[in-house]
């Protein structure tokens, strides 16, 4: 695709101010999800401060790590959800340690690969294999776009929700490809906002109507609201700031049930992590794998990882949202992301923002999301162009990716699952090396 703005240059400050915003706005929702999902109490996972740890977990990624060659955001991940949750009864301590450990993972994968190069890599991942894997990860996501969109979350199917969220949706498209240039750039801060709008009439009906279905705005979320608020920083509550929390490392045992918990699932997250950066190669017409380098990436994933946990708590992981709005927008510039980083720090203090964020129906998110979700797998789908479909070796390496995938076959070990996405890009390699390489040999 032709990029309106390339990764090293800089839109005007103004625009670039509202481009920003428009990644932030990408990333925003699986960003605050995380810690919500992993301690609903917030006493030891805190929003504002993984906002705050996802922005100085970026700013290290493209700046120090990958020398400002590839434009792609780390957000909370949800990988480690499961991690988390059992790293919270070990305290902020335990919490910190996980992620140090699945980032000292991506750290020495990195290392090996520095030393024997990144080619082996495009060789086991060639497009028949990348190309699915990445339409994959987006329609894993569809689910969760779906339930947004359903407002699954306020229990009762809702269809004044849905009518909100197709709005979002539309608004979205309709900036996306009929408006202005200067729209084009900003489809899904019009998409939101303006969806927003319409979802606090309805709100406003409903309250005076007593129509609870019309009540899609969370103005709750604005109780007990301050101008600014200090975060409940992981650093903060290791060195016993807070009262309410204890941090309960005891022993030996203990830091090796953390590692347990952290480490194979960092194993897992390295096939998405590659898929994402093989993604957004295409996109920005660009080998990242190559340049910078795969073993700069994965150290700026997992140091910008354990940079994003000292703040708040999640390992990080770069988002596909982010790579969609890229792709969507056609705006690679670094510059872009390293403000709507900046924005993430200087914002969760600023507690009417998160607030605001917060009272956004998950409806709208569901209907932005739809587009995001589905440029991340038609960018998938995109890389299989090359590939020749009437080969049934190369029919039967995306089914074995797409199939098991999308069916949601997990792998339990013990504590360790591996996921249906890394189920189906490891099933896929299998198949592509047994015959797609015995064939080529003969």
């Amino acid at each position: 695709m032709k990029l309106t703005y390339d990764v090293n240059q800089t839109p005007p400050l103004r625009k670039n101010l509202i481009y920003a915003f428009q990644q932030l706005l990408a990333i925003m929702a699986a960003t605050l999800l995380v810690p919500i999902l992993v301690d609903g109490s917030g006493t030891y996972m805190s929003q504002p401060a993984a906002l705050c740890g996802a922005g100085f977990g970026t700013l290290f990624y493209i700046f120090i790590a990958t020398k400002k060659k590839s434009p792609v955001f780390l957000g909370s991940s949800f990988a480690f959800i499961s991690p988390l949750a059992g790293a919270v009864a070990f305290g902020f301590l335990g919490i910190f340690l996980g992620a140090v450990f699945a980032g000292l993972v991506y750290v020495v994968i990195a290392l090996i690969i520095k030393k024997t190069g990144s080619a082996w890599v495009n060789n086991l991942l060639p497009p028949v294999v990348i190309g699915p894997t990445v339409a994959l990860i987006g329609l894993s996501l569809c689910g969760s776009a779906v339930n947004n969109l359903n407002n699954t979350a306020a229990g009762s199917y809702n269809l004044v929700a849905i009518l909100v969220g197709v709005i979002a949706f539309v608004i979205t498209v309709y900036a996306s490809t009929r408006g202005s240039q200067g729209m084009k750039l900003i489809p899904f801060v019009i998409g939101i906002l303006g969806a927003y709008v319409i979802a606090l009439l309805f709100t406003l009906i409903g309250r005076a109507a007593n129509l609870d279905a019309l009540q899609l705005v969370n103005l709750s979320a604005f109780d007990n609201m301050q101008l600014f608020k200090v975060p409940r920083f992981t650093f903060l509550g290791i060195f016993g700031a807070y009262d309410d929390a204890v941090n309960k490392i005891g022993s030996f045992a203990d830091v090796i049930s953390i590692l347990v918990l952290f480490a194979p699932v960092a194993f897992v997250t390295l096939a998405e992590h590659i898929a994402d950066h093989k993604n957004l190669s295409s996109i920005i017409e660009r080998d990242l794998i190559t340049d910078p380098g795969l073993d700069r990436t994965l150290i700026g994933d997992g140091v910008g990882s354990i940079v994003g946990s000292f703040f708040g708590g999640c390992p990080n992981t770069t988002y596909g949202e982010s790579v969609g709005c890229v792709a969507i927008t056609g705006n690679a510039s670094i510059s872009t992301i390293a403000i709507a980083a900046v924005y993430c720090i200087i914002l969760s203090f600023f507690d009417p923002f998160v607030c605001f964020v917060n009272s956004i129906p998950s409806c709208i998110v569901g209907g932005v999301c739809i587009a995001l979700y589905g440029f991340i797998a038609v960018s998938g789908l995109k890389m299989l162009q090359p590939v020749d479909l009437n080969d049934n070796r190369n029919l039967f390496v995306v089914a074995a990716i797409l199939v098991p995938g999308i069916g949601g076959l997990t792998l339990n070990f013990g504590a360790i699952t591996i996921s249906s996405i890394a189920t189906g890009l490891i099933l896929g390699i299998i198949i592509n090396v047994i015959f797609n390489k015995r064939a080529a040999k003969k």
